[in-house]
């Protein structure tokens, strides 16, 4: 019998796979993010055209993560309709995945593969961005920081899918 070094690993292969929707690189820190429809992940750095990828190689918040369904619960909170991903700071949006799931697995979207890490909790700029009480409308809703173990082109429309614990690199 193997030793479980992940309680959620036994939830993983129940995960349907989601959908990758939404695409932002920051050229510079504190720049608006700057949608494209395909990016290239770069192992142990970041993705290509954020200042991310530039920063210390091997960190944890190479790639930042969030779900449609985290905006729009956000969006929720606030009144909104919708929000536009772009103010959230995150690079990456999916869909049909639950997040809090993914969290310390690993998993593709084309032709990376990425680990997902910690919590990517709301800063307190959210609150200029999405005006009093944006930090609260996201606790529990931020997103996750992910780590890219292999590189690869990724892009909109691309499969996010949940790696079996047998396959994942360690």
């Amino acid at each position: 019998m193997s030793k479980r070094t992940n309680p959620l690993d036994r939830f993983a292969k129940d995960l349907r796979p989601g959908a990758l929707e939404w695409i932002g690189l920051r050229p510079e820190r504190r720049a608006p993010l700057r949608e494209v429809r395909q990016a290239l992940a770069i192992a142990g750095c970041g993705l290509e055209g954020d200042h991310r990828a530039a920063k210390t190689p091997g960190s944890g918040r190479q790639v930042t993560l969030i779900s449609r369904e985290f905006i729009q619960q956000t969006a929720h909170f606030l009144g909104r309709d919708d929000i536009d991903p772009g103010i959230l700071r995150r690079n990456l949006v999916v869909s049909g995945i639950n997040l809090h799931a993914l969290r310390h697995q690993q998993f593709t979207i084309g032709g990376a593969l990425f680990e997902a890490g910690a919590l990517c909790h709301p800063c307190s700029r959210m609150e200029t961005a999405l005006g009093a009480g944006g930090v609260a409308a996201m606790l529990g809703h931020g997103g996750l920081c992910c780590r890219i173990l292999r590189g690869g082109t990724i892009a909109i429309g691309d499969t996010v899918l949940v790696q079996p614990a047998t396959q994942q690199q360690r």
